[in-house]
């Protein structure tokens, strides 16, 4: 067979197979989903925490229906073993309160219903409709995007509020089966990020959506479908709108779930990164260093996910704002007569300040990130009992992490960085010896008592 012939056939059965596929996904507001029973799929409900399974079984038993949706779905698909379950029903929250005692109702952009079962905690939400009366509880800014949405329905027209179709999927707890209707479990398969409707209007409702299709292909490792890229370009520029304490929530989603640096990549190509950190962005534009050192940092938080330690938002915000921190510490030091340290301090509190209006970093955060960043100079000093009492500051720990990663992307130097490491395993006596503490000529000479001058007794005239 020849190779146009090959490539001829090759074609026709890849449009079979999407004609089949396009049969099989349901339309949008046709009300009818596609139900994958139990045998078809490879969803169980060893994949579902204890305390969801309950929430579902009770709802299911007091006449309601009960759904688990979205990402737990999804990942129970992937045998990502999911972490987070979201129940949907057709109860109020108010009817799903009267059914649990250690329930709390929050939210007023969506009301929600919180199931605390010690420290998990099983989010209900009820099913929600569009808008369409005058009286309904939704409301929308000038450029579309919506402050509120209580306006509930069934779930045909639930499904059509939800983002991505790999979102979309129920899972009914009364027959184990999966209700489709997007074609999310094709796109699945296919691995694919597809926006539900129209994407340039969907963005337009909320602009976090771009953030969502970023953080979901880089951890599910999927493509974006062209269309929602294209709607990421045009509207990429509405993400200063999101509230910044939302975007913080954002930021934490997308860079410490193990995905760092793949999102990072995503997020810069698509001028999302830009947008969340504009200080940062330009001066990866201008300084090749800067970049590799950004690079290797998020490496390094990747890896600490990956093996189960503590990663901290602290320090990966200190490395995105080390540059303009550094710049501006330069400028202040030329001002004014300030130590180094200082200056550093002064910078970042000022950078930190300019980032808010972006990102809304909480002081729990920024404060040891000031210092962490401030602390980076006394590193040089590696003499007497001064340099010897950085060991025991209680940022130490996250500067000297820091101060490593500068050296292995060499913006600092590696005999200082060995010297630290070295000195944090030694003895007391072999310390004492690295710092020079307690040797003729240094700082940490002992001083011998301090003799009183006695009073002469006062003679009485």
């Amino acid at each position: 067979m020849c190779a146009a012939l090959r490539w001829y056939h090759q074609v026709q059965n890849t449009n079979l197979k999407t004609d089949e596929s396009l049969k099989k996904r349901p339309q949008q507001g046709s009300g009818k989903p596609r139900i994958i029973p139990r045998p078809e799929h490879n969803v169980t409900r060893r994949e579902f925490s204890d305390s969801a399974l309950k929430v579902l079984y009770r709802l299911h038993k007091a006449g309601y229906q009960a759904f688990l949706v979205g990402g737990c779905v999804r990942d129970a698909m992937l045998e990502l073993h999911p972490k987070d379950f979201d129940v949907a029903t057709d109860a109020t929250p108010d009817e799903v309160k009267a059914l649990f005692r250690n329930c709390r109702l929050i939210g007023r952009r969506f009301r929600l219903a919180h199931v605390r079962f010690g420290r998990e905690v099983i989010e209900v939400a009820t099913f929600r409709a569009a808008a369409i009366h005058e009286h309904d509880d939704h409301h929308s800014d000038e450029e579309g995007r919506i402050l509120r949405d209580n306006v509930y329905g069934t779930i045909d027209e639930d499904v059509w509020r939800r983002d991505f179709t790999c979102n979309a999927l129920y899972y009914n707890i009364a027959d184990f089966s999966i209700w489709d209707y997007t074609g999310g479990f094709e796109d699945i398969e296919q691995e694919r990020i597809v926006l539900i409707g129209d994407p340039e209007k969907r963005m337009r409702e909320d602009p976090v959506r771009m953030l969502r299709a970023i953080r979901f292909a880089a951890k599910l490792d999927f493509e974006i479908d062209e269309k929602v890229i294209r709607a990421i370009d045009h509207h990429a520029h509405l993400l200063p709108n999101v509230p910044a304490a939302r975007l913080f929530d954002e930021f934490l989603k997308l860079f410490q779930a193990g995905n760092a640096e793949r999102t990072f990549d995503l997020l810069y190509d698509h001028h999302l990164f830009d947008e969340m950190f504009p200080a940062t962005a330009k001066e990866i534009e201008e300084n090749k260093e800067f970049w590799h050192f950004t690079r290797a940092a998020l490496q390094n938080t990747d890896r600490r996910v990956q093996e189960g330690k503590s990663v901290t938002p602290m320090f990966l915000l200190g490395v995105f704002l080390w540059w303009p921190v550094k710049e501006l510490a330069a400028i202040r030091r030329a001002e004014e007569k300030m130590s180094e340290s200082q200056s550093l301090a002064l910078a970042a509190y000022e950078i930190v300040a300019q980032q808010q209006r972006r990102i809304s970093i909480p002081k729990r955060f920024t404060v040891p990130m000031r210092e962490m960043l401030s602390l980076q100079p006394r590193f040089e000093l590696k003499r007497g009992k001064r340099a010897m009492k950085l060991l025991n500051h209680r940022r130490f720990r996250a500067a000297y992490d820091f101060m490593v990663l500068l050296a292995d992307a060499g913006l600092a130097d590696k005999e200082t960085a060995k010297f630290w490491t070295d000195v944090q395993t030694q003895s007391a006596a072999e310390r004492a010896a690295s710092f020079e503490v307690g040797q003729p000529g240094t700082s940490g000479k002992k001083r011998g008592p301090r003799r009183r001058r006695r009073r002469k007794p006062a003679q009485n005239q």
